[in-house]
């Protein structure tokens, strides 16, 4: 009496840890590049400082704001980082601070583009009254507003993680430090989306509508057409930013 036999086929999948050089390398890598991008953001910040003629030009100030967010980004990017190249165990506490040092520089960007985008659309669009209504105390207001949003946004987010979040503060993460393990309640998650959504679609409104404005005082004859140039230049830029930034948040979370 003959037994059938029955062959099974397995496939195994091993993962081989990356090679410790090649490791080495993307950390050094990484910190080269942070370093370096540092260097020239903190050179960039000192130059629009110490000239009296960009400290007076809204434009510039916009632009130093903007820098100064991605520059305060970075760092805390760079920070947790190494943090978690070093894998350091941070109290929940720790790790939330900063987070929310992070979520608050995250929209920075975007929103300081849609008001360089506007302020670019007012100087073609009405040069003979730009000057009264772009002005350096509008720029602080417009700067401060962009800040309250972001600071609002994170404080929002806390106050539901205190409500609703039963978990304690004082105990010592598991992993690295990352926002998912500050903000472990999907009520927060939707709301990161939802903010996150508004934020981006509202901003591309923006600087769409504000491209299209310079485009239509493009035709017109009255227009200076090289600073027309320029704006629309300018806000095609600024797009491009956007989509970055965005592509940026979005692999982030």
């Amino acid at each position: 009496m003959s037994g059938n036999t029955t062959q099974v086929k397995i496939n195994v999948t091993v993962v081989l840890p990356l090679d410790l050089e090649e490791v080495n390398f993307y950390r050094f890598f990484t910190v080269s590049s942070c370093v370096i991008f540092l260097y020239i953001n903190g050179v960039m910040l000192f130059t629009l400082r110490s000239k009296p003629v960009f400290r007076e030009t809204p434009r510039y100030i916009l632009l130093l704001n903007l820098l100064f967010g991605d520059t305060f980004q970075l760092v805390v990017s760079f920070v947790m980082y190494l943090l978690a190249t070093l894998r350091l165990q941070l109290l929940r506490s720790v790790c939330a601070i900063l987070t929310a040092f992070g979520i608050v520089t995250a929209d920075i960007s975007p929103l300081t583009l849609a008001v360089m985008s506007l302020e670019r659309y007012v100087a073609v669009c009405y040069p003979l009254r730009a000057a009264t209504i772009v002005t350096i105390r509008g720029t602080g207001v417009a700067i401060a507003v962009v800040w309250g949003i972001c600071s609002a946004n994170t404080l929002s987010r806390f106050i539901i993680l205190f409500l609703l979040d039963s978990k304690p503060m004082n105990v010592l993460l598991k992993d690295f430090c990352t926002k998912e393990q500050v903000f472990l309640l999907k009520a927060l998650s939707d709301y990161d989306e939802a903010f996150t959504c508004f934020v981006f679609v509202s901003v591309g409104v923006i600087l769409i509508l504000s491209y299209f404005g310079v485009m239509v005082a493009a035709r017109s004859a009255s227009s200076d057409k090289a600073s027309t140039s320029k704006a629309r230049k300018t806000v095609s830029l600024h797009l491009i930013q956007l989509c970055l930034s965005l592509s940026s948040t979005r692999q982030h979370y």
